[in-house]
């Protein structure tokens, strides 16, 4: 069954745009002219229950207006939205008891309660009885690990013990979807990691069907199977994460400093982006040449640093882009 169904969905906004010179009429000023820009531009598809689908692009895509209209915060002006069955945009109340959301930038929890006081508030909001709220605190608790500082004020945790709690105050009143916008922002590497292990423990405990955008690859390749990018406010692919991998996670980043100047070979599948003194950057295409033969190629005695990290996911999304451009013009 599908928990999310989206038909022909679209959204425009009217932007101001302003007079050319200095200066501006009275009718200017009182009665700006408008233009209409497309948000979303008449985007399909479906989520199934029980899935945690990767819903990406770069910032302008229409990701976070997808996901307004999908909450009932926006009323589409074109198509049609389910969730769980249910209109948003005519029953946002009544969807409410059935979805989370959390949002990586922007609190839900009063910083000067404890977890725990703000667990039993959100409790209250969704009229569950005191003894199920304290019977699902101490669930999700002992889930999420949060016994440790389930009763330090909120202002006084780090940023991954509040995502945490931002996650358990999202799941208190049992939602079967979850809206993770950002959820690891800002987070560092082992904190990243507890986070997407404790999501993938939820979906698989509580079968929560998941929602996700984010800029971390990390998130999207060790979270989802299924993603969909989207870029100008329509889709542009639809497809298995394996398959994504296969075609455009095949390159990789590796920057090396190294004690002093060295001529690195130039082989097939190594490409040479930035070289400066004792600093090179390199291009490794792994499709051609695997990385510990690539790294192999660099006197590992001279070398004083090195990191290998992935292409940005934007650069990905205007790969995948530019061939839906090419195939549509041919």
């Amino acid at each position: 069954m599908d928990a999310i169904k989206a038909e022909n969905l679209s959204k425009v906004f009217r932007v101001k745009q302003k007079e050319k010179g200095m200066g501006g009429s009275l009718k200017a000023i009182f009665h700006p002219r408008t233009v209409p820009v497309q948000a979303v531009d008449g985007i399909s598809f479906t989520v199934k229950e029980g899935e945690i689908l990767a819903f990406i692009g770069p910032n302008g895509a229409g990701k976070s207006t997808t996901i307004k209209m999908l909450t009932g915060i926006l009323y589409p002006d074109g198509g049609n939205v389910e969730v769980l069955g249910i209109n948003p945009a005519k029953k946002r109340k009544q969807l409410a008891y059935q979805i989370g959301t959390v949002f990586g930038q922007k609190e839900q929890l009063w910083t000067h309660l404890t977890p725990y006081d703000n667990f039993r508030f959100f409790g209250a909001i969704f009229d569950l009885p005191d003894a199920e709220a304290e019977a699902r605190i101490r669930e999700l608790s002992d889930t999420f690990e949060l016994g440790a500082f389930i009763n330090t004020p909120v202002r006084s945790l780090s940023l991954g013990q509040r995502i945490r709690c931002e996650i358990v105050a999202s799941l208190i009143h049992k939602p079967k979807v979850l809206f993770l916008d950002e959820p690891t922002i800002g987070l560092d590497p082992v904190v990243k990691e507890n986070i997407r292990m404790l999501i993938k423990q939820m979906n698989k405990e509580f079968h929560t069907t998941v929602f996700l955008t984010s800029h971390d690859i990390g998130d999207i390749e060790k979270l989802c199977k299924r993603i969909v990018i989207v870029n100008s406010g329509q889709i542009v692919l639809d497809d298995s994460m394996e398959h994504l991998k296969y075609h455009y996670l095949n390159k990789k980043i590796v920057e090396v400093k190294l004690q002093e100047e060295a001529a690195l070979p130039r082989l097939s599948g190594i490409t040479v982006l930035k070289e400066k003194g004792s600093r090179v950057k390199l291009e490794i295409d792994t499709t051609i040449i695997k990385i510990n033969d690539a790294l192999r190629q660099i006197d590992a005695e001279h070398v004083e640093d090195i990191n290998i990290s992935n292409i940005p996911l934007e650069n990905i999304i205007m790969d995948i882009y530019k061939a839906e451009e090419a195939e549509s013009a041919v």
